[in-house]
């Protein structure tokens, strides 16, 4: 039998995902893209925003928008405590690209009084770019990995 990790994600509002039979983690980290395996060295790491690969057993593969946060790795358990995190399927694409426009909006004219600071502006603007290149490319490729914005190999 191939080993396994028990995987969650967890962000202020609710736990988002819990699995047992997760093989792989791809993440999104500060300094690149991570891969975690079973019996991977305990590490503690900063995430950016950005796409988290989850590949189960059986092939199943989940992809998720994250944005930003922290990962917590044990040799049999992973726990991602993100800012944001939404399954693929749960993204508006319309929404977020009405946020999106909102947040260059606001980058443009400068924040509303009393609003959010610019620092706060720019953040919300990666993590809705991030949700609309994700659900774009897997839409378009739905095997797409997280080296993906080309197609996957056709054989």
């Amino acid at each position: 039998m191939t080993a396994t990790l028990s995987l969650e994600i967890v962000t202020i509002e609710r736990k988002v995902y819990e699995a047992d039979d997760v093989e792989m983690i791809i993440a999104p980290g500060v300094e690149g893209e991570m891969g975690i395996l079973p019996r991977h060295t305990p590490v503690l790491t900063a995430l950016r925003p950005g796409e988290l690969i989850i590949r189960r057993s059986g092939g199943v593969e989940e992809p998720f928008a994250i944005g930003g946060g922290f990962m917590e790795v044990h040799p049999t358990k992973v726990i991602v405590l993100a800012d944001t995190a939404e399954h693929v399927d749960e993204i508006d694409v319309e929404r977020a690209e009405a946020a999106r426009r909102r947040a260059e909006q606001m980058l443009r004219e400068g924040p509303p009084p009393g609003g959010p600071s610019l620092a706060e502006i720019r953040q919300s603007l990666m993590r809705h770019e991030v949700r609309i290149k994700i659900v774009r490319r897997r839409r378009r490729y739905p095997g797409a990995g997280p080296a993906a914005g080309t197609p996957p190999a056709e054989s």
